[in-house]
């Protein structure tokens, strides 16, 4: 008797291929009930959409009957007319069409992964991330929401108009905002995130890290930079209200870009009434510090002045400790404010009780012991950019440049020419390997009521000035 093949079907085989029999048999049966209730949802949802057409078509015809007995309405004439009256070829009417963007979700922040912290402002923090459909790295920036439960109304101001703001912006020297995603929790406020383009560098951090000064040429590129932004700013009715070096931000494509717009806001002319409690305390105006009530975008032009001053330096300009210890500062470095220099400064709401050094300006000794020393603390730089500086730091508000005065300036015309972006140097990026290091710079103030700095003595602040000697970039103390 001839051996079975052991390729032959057994007994578990063959319980196996029914078993399987039968569960495909289950399966087509689910399907075609599944089927049969689909197509009965779909009947029952035509029968009901056609008798709302038949219910809509009925009171139509009863509203049309009822219409019938009314005069007929005078229809507007809409052809146009030429100018003997006739009606005008419609062919070539050129109707004005209007570009209507439309409504949709915002996308989730699923679509991106996180890939570090970069840092913490005063208004929100900062983390790089690359979109998972397209590979590219992006800043995402999470708002701060208020902490204390009961002053939550929503989004806060500064969220809402860093958004608008940043949307209606574009300009090569502004921070792009990609688009704006949420969370998979949209019950929680603080579940925003603004997608910002990456930028590898803040010009601090390089400031602090540079073995060497910038170069005079590339000095000027930052600075004709960052004066185009402003200039777009300015132009479209924005105020920054928060210009620091921390904020500027530096591609190695020697592209300087304004960011971190938590303070600005769109101002009117003449402009309103605005708290003073903006900009960060050590690039923040005199006439802030003073209290006043009104200003424009002078307070912008005086925070380009700083900056211009530490990129020279590399150190801040005014490193106040308080209010009261900036002013000092301030008047040490750009002299104290005279009747002349800057009318009406007394009737600054913290000015009224300050007492300042007296000044005779038919002395010239006394005038070179309050006066400004500016050009005595930046020897190398040209009087052109003295001058420059000199303008931007003026105590007066009225008396410094519009950002566009500043492009035209003849500092940025004189050699050396400022230096191409594709030829300014590149720095090595610390944001995709470590959160950035924390400034000593303070944050942008908080919101609240700005203090009064009650009555200040500033007389003794030139007490020694007048035994020195100063000569063209150097100063003698004479003992």
């Amino acid at each position: 008797m001839a051996s079975k093949s052991r390729w032959a079907d057994t007994e578990e085989d063959a319980e196996l291929e029914v078993k399987l029999k039968k569960e495909k048999e289950e399966k087509k049966r689910l399907k075609a009930e599944k089927a049969a209730k689909a197509e009965e949802q779909r009947k029952r949802a035509a029968a009901a959409a056609e008798a709302a057409r038949e219910q809509e078509r009925l009171q139509q015809e009863q509203q049309e009957s009822a219409e019938t007995d009314r005069p007929p309405a005078k229809r507007r004439k809409t052809t146009p007319e030429g100018d003997d009256g006739r009606t005008a070829d419609t062919e070539n009417v050129k109707l004005l069409r209007f570009e209507a963007g439309g409504w949709a979700p915002s996308r989730s922040v699923e679509n991106y992964n996180k890939l570090n912290d970069i840092e913490e402002g005063a208004y929100g923090w900062v983390a790089r991330a690359k979109e998972i459909k397209t590979g590219k790295v992006v800043a995402l920036k999470r708002l701060k929401i208020d902490n204390v439960e009961s002053k939550r109304t929503g989004l806060p101001e500064t969220g809402l108009r860093e958004i608008q703001i940043l949307k209606d912006c574009s300009h090569k020297n502004i921070v792009k905002l990609q688009e704006v995603v949420v969370s998979e929790d949209t019950s929680r406020i603080e579940n925003i995130f603004l997608v910002l383009e990456f930028v590898e560098h803040d010009l601090k951090s390089i400031l602090e890290d540079m073995p060497e000064p910038f170069l005079a040429s590339e000095i000027k590129t930052l600075l004709l930079q960052l004066a185009s932004g402003v200039a777009y700013l300015h132009d479209h009715w924005i105020l920054h209200r928060d210009l620091k070096t921390s904020n500027l931000l530096l591609n190695n494509r020697g592209q300087l870009k304004i960011a971190d717009f938590g303070m600005a806001r769109y101002v009117g002319d003449p402009p309103p009434q605005l708290t003073q409690l903006v900009v960060t305390l050590w690039y923040r105006a005199p006439e802030l510090l003073l209290g006043t009530k009104t200003y424009g975008a002078a307070i912008d032009m005086w925070s380009l002045g700083c900056i211009f001053g530490e990129i020279l330096t590399r150190d801040p300009l005014l490193p106040g400790k308080n209010e009261v210890d900036t002013l000092t500062k301030i008047f040490e470095l750009c002299g104290i404010p005279t009747d002349e220099s800057w009318p009406g400064f007394r009737r600054l709401p913290n000015a009224r009780s300050l007492r300042l050094p007296s000044s005779s300006k038919n002395s010239p000794a006394a005038a070179a012991a309050t006066g400004s020393v500016i050009r005595a603390k930046f020897p190398l730089l040209t009087a052109a950019g003295s001058a420059l500086l000199s303008s931007l730091l003026s105590l007066n508000p009225d008396a410094r440049p519009t950002a566009k005065d500043m492009l035209r300036h003849e500092y940025f015309h004189q050699d050396p020419k400022p230096k191409h972006e594709a030829m300014f140097p590149t720095f090595p990026s610390k944001a995709g390997q470590e959160r950035r290091r924390r400034h000593d710079t303070p944050n942008a103030p908080g919101r609240g009521i700005a203090a009064s700095l009650g009555a200040v003595d500033f007389s003794g602040i030139f007490s020694g000035r007048e035994k020195e000697e100063r000569g063209g970039g150097f100063s003698l103390r004479m003992v």
